[in-house]
C-alpha cells in the first residue's frame, strides 16, 4: 500500500517542485492512441461538483489544482510553486506557477485561481453562498495579494489544519461557463469530444507547461462491464483496464498484457441505511457484521487479492489508521443469531441491496452477501441498476435499505471521515452520533499531529462501537497495461494518469 502524504507543520514554507515534469520537457514526442477500458459513464466534467471517482480519474488528465498527488500518494506542487500556512492555520498563502496555458490558450493568472477557488468555496456574486467543494466552507474569502500579484491568500473563517488536500481541486478560466460538458484546464490533455455510451476522447496538449505528453490521444472507452472489458482485452482493442479482479487478470495473456497492482486506499462497504427499519437498530446492524465472513468474500469476489475490514478506514493510511481493531467482528453466525433474537428479529426479515450493475465485483459481493446472511435469517433481494440511478436514488437520495460500493477520498484521513458527520453531503448511510461529530469539528482546529491521530482512533472506534455500517475490504488495484506501452503508475487514488504513457520504441 502506498504511503500517506506528510501532514505539513504549520507555517512550513514548501519548496517548488515541478514533479520530475522537468523530464519530459526534451525528447517527448506525441505519437498514436492509448485506448483505457471503462465501466462507468460519465456523469461531469466539472471538477468542482464531480461526484463519481470514475469521473475524476478521467478529469485528472484534463484539470489541475495548486498542489497534485504523484503515484507514491505525495502531495505536491503543481499550479503553485510553493505555499506557506499561517501558526493559527487560518491563512494559506499560495505562489502562482507562471508560464502556464488553459487549453484555450489563454495564459493562467492569480486572477483565474482566485476566481476558480471562490466558485468552489460558494463566494461568487452569483453564488447562493453553498460550497461546491464542501471543504471550503471555511473560506472566507480568496484575495490577490497587493504587494505580489502572483502571490494569493486563502482566508478561513476559522482554522483549518486539515484542508490542504483541497487544493488539488482544478483551476479554470475565470467566468469560464460549460465546464461540466466542455472542460477547460491547464493539465496535459485536453478535452475532444464525449459520445454517451461510447467513449470520452482527450487529446495531448502542445503547449502543457510540463511539456508535451508523450502519446497524441487518449480514448477513454465505455465498456458495459467488466466481462465486456475482458473481451475486449482478449480482442486486442484496449490499451489499458483498471479495476480488474485477479481472475479476470488471470485471463490475459502475458504476451500481451503486463499486470500492474498495488493497494487501492478504498474502502469496500456494505453500507446499512441507519434510517430504515429494522436497520435503525444497532444490535441488527451488529448481528449482520458477525454473520459475514470477510475473508469468504474477499476470496469469492477478489480471488484473495483484498485486505479485510471492520472499520471505516483503510490501513493504507498508516498511522491514521487503528490497527487494533482488526479482527473485532469475528465471524460468528451463533453471535449474530443472538444478537437478532434480543433485538426482536429471531425469524429474520428481508433487505434489498441496490447496486450498481457495471461494477461486477459489488455485484458478486452482494450475491456472496445473500448466501452468508440467509444463514441468520437475513433474505437479502438484489437490485441491480445503472449508475446515474444509482449516483440519483442511492447516494444523493438515500432511498435503499443497504447497497455495495467501494468508498474513495483524497490521500487524507480526514477526507476519509468526514463523510461521517451527521450535516455531510457525503453522509448517504444516514448515520449520527454528536460524538463523531465534536471530534471532527476539532480535527481542523489542532496542529499537533499525535493528537489528532488520538482523535482519529477515536472517530474509528466510535464508529465501530456503532456498527455504522459492514466494511468489507480495501481491494487491490490490479491493472492491465499493454506490453507495447511504458511509463503507466498505478496510483493509491481513484486516478488514470496518461501524462507519461508512451509506446515503446524498438
Amino acid at each position: 500500500m502506498r504511503h500517506f502524504s506528510k501532514i505539513l507543520i504549520a507555517g512550513l514554507l514548501v519548496a517548488a517542485t515541478a514533479f520530475g515534469f522537468a523530464s519530459c520537457k526534451t525528447g517527448n514526442t506525441s505519437s498514436g492512441t492509448v485506448t483505457v477500458g471503462i465501466t462507468q459513464e460519465p456523469g461531469t466534467f466539472d471538477p468542482h461538483t464531480v461526484v463519481a471517482a470514475g469521473d475524476r480519474e478521467i478529469i485528472f488528465n484534463i484539470y489541475e489544482g495548486l498542489l497534485k498527488y504523484d503515484s507514491d500518494g505525495n502531495l505536491n506542487p503543481c499550479l503553485a510553486t510553493d505555499y506557506t500556512i499561517s501558526d493559527a492555520a487560518d491563512v494559506y498563502t499560495f505562489t502562482i506557477r507562471n508560464g502556464v496555458k488553459f487549453h484555450n490558450g489563454q495564459e493562467m493568472t492569480a486572477n483565474d485561481v482566485v476566481y476558480s477557488l471562490k466558485r468552489a468555496a460558494g463566494l461568487l456574486p452569483s453564488s447562493d453562498g453553498t460550497p461546491l467543494v464542501a471543504a471550503f466552507v471555511k473560506v472566507s474569502d480568496v484575495s490577490i495579494l497587493k504587494d505580489d500579484s502572483n502571490r494569493i491568500q486563502v482566508i478561513l473563517k476559522q482554522p483549518d489544519s486539515e484542508l490542504l488536500s483541497y487544493f488539488t481541486t482544478g483551476i479554470i478560466p475565470a467566468d469560464y461557463e460549460g465546464a461540466d460538458k466542455n472542460p477547460c484546464g491547464t493539465g496535459p490533455f485536453k478535452f475532444d469530444s464525449y459520445s454517451v455510451s461510447q467513449n470520452v476522447t482527450l487529446s495531448a496538449y502542445k503547449d502543457y507547461w510540463g511539456g508535451a505528453p508523450a502519446v497524441d490521444k487518449v480514448v477513454f472507452k465505455i465498456c458495459a462491464d467488466m466481462d465486456a472489458g475482458l473481451l475486449e482485452l482478449q480482442s486486442g482493442t484496449i490499451d489499458v483496464f483498471p479495476h480488474l479482479t485477479k481472475d479476470k487478470a488471470e485471463q490475459l495473456s502475458p504476451e500481451a498484457y503486463e499486470i500492474k497492482s498495488c493497494g487501492s486506499n478504498m474502502v469496500q462497504i456494505f453500507a446499512l441505511n441507519n434510517k430504515v427499519e429494522p436497520l435503525n437498530n444497532p444490535k441488527v446492524r451488529e448481528a449482520i457484521n458477525y454473520a459475514v465472513n470477510r475473508d469468504d468474500v474477499i476470496s469469492v469476489t477478489m480471488d484473495g487479492a483484498g485486505v479485510a475490514l471492520t472499520t471505516a478506514m483503510s490501513p493504507a493510511l498508516g498511522k491514521w489508521y487503528d490497527t487494533s481493531l482488526d479482527g473485532t467482528y469475528s465471524y460468528d453466525l451463533e453471535k449474530a443469531k443472538s444478537l437478532l433474537a434480543e433485538a426482536g428479529y429471531a425469524d429474520g426479515f428481508e433487505l434489498t441491496v441496490t447496486v450498481p450493475s457495471s461494477y461486477l465485483v459489488h455485484v458478486n459481493t452482494a450475491v456472496e452477501l445473500a448466501s452468508e446472511l440467509s444463514k441468520v435469517g437475513i433474505t437479502l433481494k438484489i437490485e441491480q441498476v445503472d449508475w446515474a440511478t444509482w449516483l440519483d436514488e442511492v447516494y444523493a437520495g438515500r432511498h435503499f435499505d443497504t447497497t455495495v460500493i467501494c468508498l474513495t477520498s483524497d490521500y487524507a484521513p480526514y477526507d476519509v471521515l468526514q463523510r461521517y458527520m451527521s450535516d455531510s453531503d457525503g453522509n448517504f448511510i444516514n448515520y449520527s452520533n454528536p460524538e463523531v461529530d465534536e471530534i471532527m469539528a476539532k480535527i481542523p482546529l489542532t496542529t499537533d499531529e499525535n493528537e489528532k491521530v488520538s482523535m482519529y482512533h477515536q472517530v474509528l472506534k466510535i464508529l465501530l462501537g456503532d456498527n455504522a455500517s459492514c466494511y468489507i475490504q480495501d481491494p487491490e488495484e490490479i491493472v492491465a497495461v499493454s506490453t507495447k506501452l511504458e511509463g503507466y503508475n498505478v496510483y493509491p487514488m481513484y486516478v488514470q494518469d496518461m501524462y507519461k504513457v508512451k509506446f515503446k520504441t524498438a
